[in-house]
């Protein structure tokens, strides 16, 4: 355990439970829908994340004193086994940007359904999407579809990175509106893989 970890004085009722021993699996806090407001929840009980910057802007605003530039970062963490998380960050500096950027991200975290919905396979491995779902952001709308094993990712190099990330091995895409708006196609596809917990598959009921 980091030195971090080790010091980290837990603000939080669930992030002393966390800090205790007495939750010791991400999938717990998300079975009781517990918030997580604190980055070293994450860090603790999910300590294998990468994370991939997917896109860097310069912005700038209007103040009193003139005009300020400031990088906005949009960053994507996961742990390529079911958990997956999308931030974005803003900082005078690109540094500062992508650490402001995985914070947001990792407090954005959440499990996704994974599973063989597609009829040409039906290995009940879970390497694809167990169903069809949509995600939308902006003008940006995308289907993920199930795929049988050894198709791969066909999708656009953003959402690969989401789905790679998640942990999705196979699955098909169908994208409409304005892709090219790098966050909007970021933050669509995560939509997609958090309505996986949309619906119940037969054996829920």
């Amino acid at each position: 355990m980091s030195t971090a970890l080790e010091e980290w004085i837990p603000r939080t009722r669930i992030g002393r439970l966390v800090k205790e021993g007495r939750i010791t699996s991400i999938d717990q806090l998300f079975q009781i829908n517990a918030p997580i407001k604190e980055v070293e929840i994450i860090d603790f009980l999910l300590p294998d994340l990468s994370h991939e910057v997917v896109n860097v802007n310069l912005v700038q605003r209007q103040t009193d004193a003139g005009e300020v530039s400031q990088f906005q970062v949009t960053v994507v963490i996961g742990n390529e086994n079911g958990y997956v998380g999308v931030g974005v960050g803003k900082g005078k500096q690109i540094r500062q940007a992508i650490e402001k950027a995985i914070i947001n991200a990792k407090l954005n975290i959440m499990p996704v359904r994974r599973g063989c919905g597609s009829w040409e396979c039906l290995c009940n491995m879970p390497h694809s999407v167990p169903f069809r779902t949509v995600g939308k952001s902006g003008s940006v709308r995308i289907e993920l579809l199930p795929a049988p094993r050894g198709v791969g990712l066909v999708a656009g190099d953003v959402a690969k990175v989401v789905l790679r990330l998640a942990g999705i091995k196979d699955v098909w895409t169908r994208t409409y509106g304005e892709t090219r708006t790098t966050l909007n196609f970021v933050k669509a596809t995560y939509d997609a893989l958090r309505r996986t917990y949309s619906f119940r598959t037969p054996n829920e009921w």
